[in-house]
């Protein structure tokens, strides 16, 4: 079994030597690579000993890296904020504990706190920040690290916060509309007719749709805003009806039970929804209402290869005792960035330049790059739906063609 199997580190897919001495340096920190074991780091003469862990750190390391999470805040929040910790923890050891020490900071869920955990971190020394998770945390934790230069690596998915230095390592919705338009166009599916939720999540996926459509040679036919009450769903569904015809792909980017409600709808309005290739985003990634549902199977919708979740959530509940949430694998792909850069980049381990390398890098969920503007691009599989979850039928890319 090679190292990427057992524990998939990030590495950069850049310039083939780049690419060559980050794999190797990988596979030497989980033993793979010839010419002898490598355990704790062998300090050269004059190299100062390793300083012990600041209070509520991870690791030991002299590069000083913030982890900022919602570690304190109710519910849901600070069930993710513990998941990805764990997550964080569990990269460091897999890499053998580099140079590397995370200073973990609380935000409590909101902005002030964010503001006074970054503030902490950069007066700790900090190079570059990880998280906060939520947008309003994003916002006011890069405003203090960019005042000072400092890097951040957020795990929200709220584009608005995202900036030169301030750059996103969540799951777009723009990557899941470009990657299904361009399969779904690939496969002479190119008049598409929307339905997309009229939300702050339909706001961006219906302007992703309208430039990824321009972009791969497909066309707009029909688009149509829907209201939370499904109730009211009659007015969106009988425009598209009406347009259905020139259409030979019906997009709708939203939970099983709204998709279930509007194919149903339009057949009952007279559309023959068999002839339209249902087209979908992450949304209905391991939504069992979407594989449940009769009327849905044959769809197709974009995420990420499933192959490297399942193989982290072996290795985490054998740690743990416990599933991680979905989005763990962020904070453990940051880390895993963070580790190999501080490994091979030297002093500009964490510069702009470094960080918007056009080739990007290789995470647990596949390849991803981030923008100059702070944004990211990921390459997605492209799955169809069957009652017994998703089939593959579009393997993600391994690597990515330069942007235009």
């Amino acid at each position: 079994m090679s190292w990427e199997t057992q524990s998939p580190m990030l590495a950069a897919v850049g310039r083939r030597a780049w690419l060559g001495m980050l794999l190797c340096v990988a596979a030497a920190w989980l033993g793979g690579c010839g010419g002898g074991q490598i355990g704790e780091p062998i300090l050269q003469p004059g190299q100062p000993a390793q300083p012990a862990a600041a209070p509520g750190a991870l690791g030991t390391g002299q590069i000083r890296v913030g982890l900022i999470l919602p570690l304190s805040a109710s519910g849901n929040a600070g069930l993710a904020a513990q998941s990805m910790k764990n997550a964080a923890e569990m990269a460091l050891a897999e890499f053998k504990n580099p140079d590397v020490q995370l200073l973990l900071k609380d935000d409590t869920g909101t902005a002030p706190g964010a503001q006074s955990a970054a503030q902490q971190a950069v007066g700790e020394g900090a190079e570059l920040i990880l998280g906060p998770l939520f947008a309003h945390s994003v916002a006011a934790a890069g405003q203090v690290a960019r005042s000072r230069g400092i890097p951040v690596i957020a795990f929200s998915t709220d584009t608005s916060v995202a900036a030169r230095g301030v750059y996103l390592l969540s799951f777009l919705p723009e990557s899941d509309v470009d990657r299904i338009v361009d399969y779904a166009a690939a496969h002479r599916k190119r008049s598409i007719a929307a339905l997309v939720p009229d939300n702050a999540y339909g706001t961006v996926v219906e302007a992703a749709l309208k430039q990824a459509a321009a972009r791969h040679g497909a066309r707009v036919v029909a688009l149509e805003r829907y209201p939370a009450d499904r109730r009211n769903l009659q007015g969106s569904v009988q425009r598209i009806a009406q347009a259905a015809g020139q259409a030979d792909a019906l997009f709708v980017p939203d939970s099983g039970d709204a998709v279930a409600a509007i194919v149903e709808a339009l057949s009952a309005g007279g559309v023959n929804v068999s002839r339209l290739q249902l087209l979908g985003t992450g949304v209905w990634d391991a939504d069992q209402r979407i594989s449940g549902t009769p009327a849905l199977q044959g769809g197709w919708f974009a995420a990420p290869d499933v192959a490297g979740f399942r193989s982290f959530s072996a290795r985490y509940r054998q740690r743990y005792g416990q599933d991680p949430i979905r989005t763990a694998t962020l904070a453990y792909d940051g880390v895993a960035l963070v580790a190999a850069l501080a490994k091979t980049q030297g002093a500009q381990r964490f510069s702009d330049q470094v960080l918007t390398n056009g080739s990007g890098f290789a995470g647990i969920d596949g390849v991803f790059r981030f923008r100059s503007d702070g944004t990211n691009q990921r390459g997605l599989a492209v799955m169809r739906v069957t009652s017994t979850g998703g089939q593959l039928i579009g393997p993600a890319p391994r690597s990515f063609a330069p942007e235009r």
